[in-house]
């Protein structure tokens, strides 16, 4: 009886287990279309006009290999790489992904929270950084246990740090840099063993740093945190446990005991119940008086300040240390917002400084005061580099020769450029407005230009600039400048002077395109003059700036960057390397002759063919910079094409599989928009 019923059981068990497996295989499809039904959900949010993800069509994302999409064999979505597009909106709908692995969705223009992620345990690279992401970092977090890598840089994530980001005990990389986070910074030196990358700089949070985290990562790490205290090199911890105090200077004691005591609130002072004395009478009328008379010299030397400066606004610039008062401006009263008037006739108007987006605000008299030096004058304007009293550094551009304009309309146009938000664009920070004088206040980038590394000391004791480095500060202009392209697509908003000077390194050596649309201020005419060997051939007949000339001037960049010869200044065709024949001969018409002559190998510079193994990627970014100068502006590629053909000759993929090695340091995609290094 027992073997038949263990027959009968065993039997059962079989048929059942047969039934479940039959349903696992019917869901498999269910699930891929499930997939797919997100990402479609995804596109209508993100991409309303169908213009970005045109061939997101099918009713399958893996069998009609959408444009970003990877899958894998049982057809599940295990990548999303979706970069620099200009998508817009919410990202809810990716939350069924759960088999994602990676999720590049970096300088967009997405928003709302991440916490629809936390659906997508599977996750393992994870680039959300350059969008408009808002709310905290959940708690839920912690369920991406796979987590490898997390940029969350450059949004607008508020909030604390959770505790529960240190269950991530595979991290690797942890960016969050440039948002809004505020509150103590959690200790996961000890938990987070595989922590080789943390960037928290420029946010709000206070604090005593954890000994064991500024040794292992370093002040750096930290920086543009104002209420961060601990260890040498931080400063002393005075205010332990709360945010650093706004509208004093004065420091609290941390031990509460050591606060002393004020005898006038005490029960027992007999003091406190009696009237005021009349000596005490007598000290309050004097120093009242005292008070007024002081009140007074401070509105007689204002006045009499105004009108000194107001005359010393025709003094020279140079580049010696400014004093209070010099060549910035000559207001005094300043208002760091942008509200009020529009019409410029009002002397409180004229002398606000607008700030776009920045927690550093400062008023004019800051930078009056601050120590300045110039650092070189361009085709647009004096730029100075200035040291606030806080320690802050700005770049100060002194615009010249722009065209009058009302302030309602110069604000506008200021909108336009300030808004602009990109890894590989100086970010235009504030501007001032007057009649007289108009400044622009941008970040300061400390590592000079490209056309300085170029053409800098070129001789004996030179350090060449490698081709490494040149192909990554290409690709980084590229990418600026299509997106700039991409932002305005619909106005045509060019860049209008795209050239190498205007290429600024910052400080971990990332290239960002500077000077975005300040030559619209000029008369074309002589906006286009100033190109020089940059100009396209159809602005001599149009004289017009145009998106198609910025491709032109990009190409004669990556000329310039290939051969190391600056623009208007190249040998004879029939003397390829008679450096001591050279002529002002036009750059892109002196490489088409010398490839013409099969004379190839002539045109790069000889400070690139003594690397191997780059012959293949020098002709292929030799076709690249001449495709872009193509005389014909309806023949050249698209800024958005010109950095996908860079992207393709050197880019590596991030491997998504199972096998790979996970300590591995170059994991990102983000390349030469991000820190994990250059190309």
């Amino acid at each position: 009886m027992m073997e038949e019923e263990m027959k009968i059981f065993c039997s059962a068990s079989a048929s059942a287990m047969a039934f479940f497996l039959s349903l696992a295989l019917l869901a498999l499809p269910s699930l891929a279309s499930d997939d797919t039904s997100a990402l479609t959900r995804f596109r209508l949010q993100a991409d309303s006009h169908g213009g970005l993800l045109g061939n997101w069509t099918g009713s399958d994302a893996c069998v009609s290999s959408w444009r970003g999409v990877q899958c894998s064999v049982n057809g599940r979505v295990v990548a999303l790489s979706l970069p620099s597009l200009n998508l817009r909106g919410p990202i809810e709908a990716l939350a069924p992904l759960d088999q994602l692995r990676l999720l590049d969705l970096h300088d967009n223009r997405l928003n709302g929270t991440i916490s629809p992620l936390a659906n997508c345990t599977n996750l393992k690279l994870l680039y959300l950084s350059g969008n408009d992401f808002s709310g905290e970092i959940p708690p839920e977090i912690s369920s991406l246990k796979r987590l490898l890598r997390l940029d969350l840089s450059d949004n607008n994530i508020r909030g604390g740090i959770p505790e529960e980001l240190s269950r991530l005990s595979r991290l690797l990389t942890l960016r969050l840099q440039n948002n809004v986070l505020s509150g103590a910074i959690p200790d996961v030196s000890a938990s987070l063993v595989n922590l080789t990358e943390l960037n928290l700089t420029n946010n709000e949070l206070y604090g005593r740093l954890p000994d064991g985290m500024l040794k292992k990562f370093g002040e750096k790490s930290f920086a543009g945190n104002e209420g961060v205290c601990g260890s040498s090199p931080l400063p002393v911890c005075s205010l332990t446990g709360s945010p650093p105090a706004s509208d004093s200077g004065r420091t609290v004691p941390s031990n509460p005991s050591s606060l002393p005591q004020n005898p006038v609130i005490s029960p027992n002072n007999r003091e406190s119940r009696k009237g005021l004395s009349p000596g005490a009478i007598v000290a309050i009328v004097i120093a009242n008086c005292v008070a007024l008379l002081v009140i007074i010299s401070f509105i007689v030397a204002y006045y009499c300040a105004r009108d000194r400066s107001s005359s010393s606004m025709t003094g020279s610039e140079s580049g010696k240390r400014r004093k209070s008062g010099s060549s910035y401006g000559s207001e005094k009263k300043v208002y760091a917002n942008g509200g009020g008037d529009s019409d410029g006739t009002n002397a409180t108007d004229r002398s606000k400084l607008v700030f776009f987006d920045w927690k550093k605000q400062f008023e004019l008299e800051d930078l009056l005061r601050a120590s300045a030096e110039m650092l070189g004058k361009g085709s647009l304007g004096t730029v100075y580099r200035a040291v606030l009293d806080d320690g802050c550094t700005v770049a100060v551009k002194r615009l010249k020769d722009a065209n009058p304009c009302p302030r309602k309309d110069f604000e506008q146009y200021m909108d336009v450029i300030g808004k602009l938000k990109h890894p590989n664009i100086v970010r235009l920070r504030a501007f001032y407005y007057a009649k007289e004088e108009k400044l622009l206040v941008y970040d300061y980038l400390p590592n000079g230009s490209l056309h300085s590394l170029l053409h800098g000391n070129r001789g004996p004791g030179r350090i060449p600039l490698d081709w490494t480095t040149r192909i990554s500060l290409v690709l980084g202009a590229a990418r600026g400048l299509a997106r700039i392209h991409g932002e305005y697509s619909a106005s045509k908003i060019p860049h209008g002077n795209v050239k190498s000077s205007n290429v600024l390194l910052d400080k971990n050596g990332v290239a960002c395109i500077s000077d975005f649309g300040l030559s619209l201020l000029l008369n074309p005419v002589h906006a286009i003059a100033r190109l020089g060997g940059y100009k396209a051939p159809e602005q001599d007949d149009t004289k017009r700036l145009s998106q198609k000339a910025d491709v032109y001037s990009f190409g004669v960049l990556l000329l310039e960057v290939l051969t190391g010869r600056a623009p208007s200044l190249h040998p004879s065709p029939s003397h390829p390397r008679n450096d001591e024949e050279d002529q002002a001969v036009d750059l892109p018409k002196w490489v088409r002759s010398v490839v013409k002559e099969e004379w190839t190998a002539e045109v790069f510079d000889p400070e690139l063919l003594r690397y191997k193994n780059i012959e293949e990627e020098l002709v292929s970014m030799l076709h690249v910079g001449l495709a872009c100068v193509l005389p014909q502006p309806e023949k050249r590629p698209t800024m958005a094409e010109v950095a996908k053909m860079i992207e393709d000759i050197r880019v590596e993929q991030s491997p998504l599989g199972e096998d790979y090695d996970e300590s591995r340091n170059s994991l990102s995609p983000s390349l030469a928009t991000t820190e994990d290094g250059m190309v």
